[in-house]
């Protein structure tokens, strides 16, 4: 029995480390001498090294706030020693629309009545733009992998991928999908990605704000002068969700971390019988 445990973490680290390889030959090869011809920024160029997220979608001085949790309802994450509890969105926030308030009012009685409050990564779904952004730091990096035609932001967490043309308009009228149709651009030192054709089923941010498909996302990538921090700014158009754009900014640090697939939805049970966890099922279409 102890062969064999060893035999099978031999395999598996055997797997890894070919992973890495792979994916840092191709990095190497590929994608940093075509940037560089470029001279724009590069986001990934190692990817053993990831981005992890530092807190929640920050404000914009000036400009109006995003939803923040309500204070009558401290949040509590994982991991500080205390009882964790669910985000639970501030209504008071001026920004939002009627009936975005009185859905996201019956999610907040909801969850502290005792419902989960269900993230993308606990279900296994498409978070979205700019959902994507809003998941959660933990060990789970985020990485860039640039060529001249194409950004794929990655996430190895649940797979998740969002897929970026550069230098191309939008199409005349794309169909909506979870993570929309982006395009993006260098401006100097900056990524620029601009986002159209996202469906109604995602949210804006951790806090469950829902959107419709008039959202409209301009994001901002841009490294720190060290090189060791990256942050977005981002503005959110929505005139049926939205009374003022939104905008706000994300942090993330460099982390050394090696790209790895892993699989979200392989072999959870349901324990208590209640559909606590609805992750996709092979047997019916799920998006």
């Amino acid at each position: 029995m102890t062969s064999f445990r060893k035999s099978t973490l031999e395999i598996a680290l055997g797997i890894r480390a070919l992973a890495v390889s792979i994916v840092a030959a191709l990095a190497g090869a590929w994608a940093v001498p075509a940037l560089a011809q470029q001279q724009v920024p590069v986001f990934s160029w190692d990817p053993t090294v990831g981005w992890i997220g530092m807190g929640e979608f920050r404000p914009v001085p000036g400009k109006v706030p995003p939803v923040t949790n309500d204070p009558k309802h401290p949040y509590v994450p994982n991991g500080r020693g205390g009882q964790p509890t669910y985000r639970i969105a501030d209504l008071s926030n001026p920004n939002l629309k009627p009936w975005v308030k009185e859905r996201m009012k019956k999610d907040n009685d909801e969850v502290l009545a005792g419902k989960i409050a269900f993230t993308p990564s606990q279900s296994c779904v498409p978070s979205g733009v700019p959902g994507f952004l809003a998941l959660g730091g933990n060990n789970n990096p985020t990485w860039f992998l640039q060529t001249p035609k194409e950004v794929r932001i990655m996430r190895d967490a649940d797979a998740q991928v969002r897929r970026v043309s550069l230098n191309v308009p939008h199409s005349a009228s794309p169909k909506p999908s979870w993570y929309g149709e982006s395009v993006g651009h260098y401006e100097g030192d900056t990524l620029v990605i601009d986002t159209i054709g996202l469906n109604s089923k995602t949210f804006v941010d951790a806090y469950r704000t829902p959107h419709t498909e008039k959202l409209h996302v301009v994001e901002r990538f841009k490294l720190s002068a060290d090189g060791k921090m990256l942050e977005a700014l981002v503005r959110i158009e929505d005139p049926d969700t939205f009374n003022e754009p939104l905008n706000m900014r994300r942090r993330w640090n460099k982390v050394p971390n090696p790209l790895l697939e892993m699989v979200c939805a392989e072999n959870n049970g349901d324990h208590f019988g209640k559909n606590l966890f609805p992750v996709p099922q092979a047997d019916r279409p799920d998006f």
